[in-house]
């Protein structure tokens, strides 16, 4: 029983060692010469003006969870459907259901105004 178990201690242990070691090696053949210039903001050839720390609207942060909640549903939805001709009857059911949550939340948020852009 304790051998099944060594493949995976093995595992973690160059998991965790590969990245670690590449860092380190990395971190010691760098060049190391920084000035006012290199660690000064850049963004799009822009000379950055003000606070980098802007408040954005919640209206875009409630569409990204919406989109997320709809991709993750279209990541369940895929083996679903393909072994569909396979799959029992209480399959089809919890299918149904799962989609019947998400749609509830879908008009959920439609009726509070969450998708409108304004």
């Amino acid at each position: 029983m304790r051998s099944d178990f060594v493949f995976v201690g093995i595992l973690v242990v160059v998991a965790t060692l590969l990245p670690v070691v590449g860092l380190g090696v990395a971190r010691l053949i760098r060049p190391k010469k920084p000035n006012p210039v290199k660690l000064s903001t850049y963004e799009c050839g822009v000379e950055s003006i003000g606070d980098a720390w802007v408040q954005f609207r919640a209206q875009y942060y409630i569409y990204a969870l919406v989109f997320v909640v709809f991709d993750i549903e279209a990541v369940f939805l895929l083996p679903w459907a393909v072994a569909y001709g396979q799959l029992p009857l209480y399959a089809l059911v919890e299918g149904v259901v799962f989609i019947l949550i998400l749609a509830l939340a879908l008009a959920y948020a439609w009726r509070k105004g969450a998708l409108r852009w304004s």
